[in-house]
């Protein structure tokens, strides 16, 4: 089952949200959070699988709380806002959530969304995606982890950590990358947790853009 706490000051959204999730099998909200402060709290209390973080909320906003949220290793959070805002996107990011949502996404796909992240998976608006590829493509912001030159060499990796992160830069799912390489997801997710702890990240989304800047892979 996994565990799911909704995080958003509005409660007309947050009832929709919760409903949504509470209808979908395999899913259980075990609590709800009107501002930034109230996620870190319950996240820290629950111990919830996934948080589903609004961005814009008073207080202390989604993006700290996302940021105390996973700098704190508690769990994985989906950001999901109604503002599709570059600077959004790259604070987000920076902050260490697992994936970027925009409020306008189906039912199913933010089910769907829900479930990958909890099962170690990154996810992005297609919007999104796009945007940072032409980001990459024009040499832009999408710095939204640090760069190659910020980080631990990636010489601290072993060759199968390399090529998990080369995967992982082509935007593979832990199924796909355990496809790939011949080997198992519980493999593959001991290898992506080995990867983000040796270069200090704080998600799979941030490796990515990693491995993108170091050329070891290309966002689909």
């Amino acid at each position: 089952m996994v565990r799911v706490l909704v995080a958003d000051d509005h409660g007309a959204v947050r009832a929709g949200l919760v409903l949504i999730l509470a209808n979908a099998e395999g899913i259980s909200v075990v609590g709800e959070a009107v501002d930034g402060a109230d996620a870190v709290a319950k996240a820290r209390a629950l111990r919830p699988d996934v948080v589903l973080m609004d961005v814009r909320m008073p207080g202390m906003d989604g993006i700290a709380a996302t940021r105390a949220i996973v700098g704190a290793g508690v769990c994985e959070v989906l950001v999901l806002t109604t503002f599709d805002l570059d600077e959004y996107v790259y604070a987000a990011l920076r902050a260490g959530a697992a994936g970027f949502l925009l409020k306008s996404v189906e039912a199913a796909r933010l089910v769907e969304a829900v479930r990958l992240v909890a099962a170690g998976e990154g996810v992005l608006a297609p919007q999104v995606t796009r945007r940072l590829i032409s980001a990459f493509a024009a040499g832009g912001p999408a710095a939204s982890v640090p760069s190659v030159s910020s980080v631990p060499s990636l010489d601290v990796l072993t060759a199968r950590e390399r090529d998990v992160l080369a995967c992982l830069g082509e935007g593979l799912s832990n199924a796909e990358i355990a496809a790939r390489l011949f080997i198992g997801e519980t493999t593959v997710k001991t290898h992506v947790s080995r990867v983000l702890s040796k270069l200090d990240l704080r998600s799979r989304v941030q490796a990515a853009i990693l491995a993108q800047e170091a050329g070891l892979g290309r966002l689909r």
